[in-house]
């Protein structure tokens, strides 16, 4: 049965924002959708579409552009948080007067924030102590879901009502939303698989065969669910969507913003060409030196994080990747096993 309809605020707008904007609103929600610079929210409400990121697609007219955060949050029961990590903490602390006790909140940024070595949901956790939090992750490449093509995500919190609050708000036709407990390993497989993706579009850049992706991907997998679980997280939370499932879309697609960043380092790009001429934010990038860092700190072994740390930050060659894969020290192919499984 459909629950109460919740007036809705998205923090972002970026594509994925967007993105979300356009679901809720086709669903009968009314969508305020805050984004920084007033022109551009002129631009959406007369336009009814955000041409710097998704041009061509259609926003309801349910959707309402401000640059006001005030005026985005008042009265929303539902928020959605969709703005770059490094921007996260400015933008919870500027918007915290208006936001009540009670209220859903969902961070959609897969991304980890450097002061702490804190993932999205544990910012939320202490800038907005008195809301109710989970995450949404999965494979979902913002271009797809506005042109409707079948898409599936998850929406993690220990919070079950809030999981099914989102659940009925965004599920549609073309849109199908799972749910799982595990938030930290759902939103640690989300800001993960970004820096394999940037190794990916490295790897096309210079050619290499379907058997070495495949290679690179499936011990991609490994080294997140290994980093993940020395962090407290589930590594069964690795088999869904938010894990597998969005480091092969991360991996193998171009519309990736991360693979995108990949593949013009490996045709020869410096770092700052490469997101120069991406404008977007691409969230891999920062989370390679995060993550290369903790894995030295927790004696966590991440071969190929640990390449690609050396490739983009102090300019070794590519084929770097290639040997941390083959003369790695680990022979097993399968990280976890269950209980009581043959060795």
């Amino acid at each position: 049965m459909t629950q109460n309809k919740h007036k809705t605020a998205i923090l972002g707008g970026g594509s994925f924002g967007t993105a979300m904007a356009s679901i809720l609103a086709a669903n009968g929600y009314d969508v305020n959708l805050w984004v920084r610079d007033p022109e551009t929210a002129a631009a959406i409400n007369v336009d009814r579409e955000n041409s710097r990121y998704l041009p061509g697609a259609e926003l309801p007219d349910e959707v309402t552009a401000t640059d006001s955060l005030e005026e985005a949050l008042h009265q929303a029961t539902m928020v959605f948080v969709a703005i770059p990590s490094k921007a996260f903490v400015d933008v919870l602390q500027q918007a915290r007067q208006w936001v009540p006790d009670n209220t859903l909140v969902i961070s959609c940024t897969k991304g980890i924030y450097a002061d702490g070595f804190l993932l999205m949901s544990e910012l939320l956790h202490q800038q907005w102590p008195h809301t109710r939090i989970g995450v949404l992750s999965g494979p979902n490449l913002a271009k797809e879901i506005v042109e409707q093509k079948f898409t599936g995500t998850v929406i993690a919190s220990p919070d079950e009502a809030l999981r099914l609050t989102v659940q009925d708000a965004l599920s549609c036709d073309y849109f199908r939303v799972y749910d799982n407990p595990d938030i930290y390993g759902v939103e640690l497989g989300g800001a993960l698989k970004n820096i394999y993706a940037v190794a990916s579009g490295m790897a096309a850049a210079i050619g290499v065969g379907e058997n070495s992706r495949s290679f690179l991907i499936t011990r991609a997998l490994a080294e997140m669910s290994r980093f993940a679980v020395e962090l407290g997280a589930n590594p069964m939370t690795f088999l869904g969507l938010s894990g597998v499932g969005d480091l092969i879309a991360t991996c193998t697609s171009s519309l990736s913003r991360n693979y995108q960043v990949g593949y013009q380092l490996g045709q020869g790009k410096s770092l700052q060409e490469a997101v120069e001429s991406l404008g977007q934010t691409a969230e891999g990038i920062n989370t390679i030196k995060l993550v290369a860092d903790k894995a030295a700190e927790l004696d966590v072994y991440m071969p190929l994080a640990t390449a690609l740390y050396q490739i983009v930050y102090h300019e070794q060659p590519l084929e770097l990747v290639i040997q941390q894969l083959m003369s790695g020290q680990y022979k097993h192919d399968v990280e976890f096993q269950l209980a009581g499984a043959s060795e």
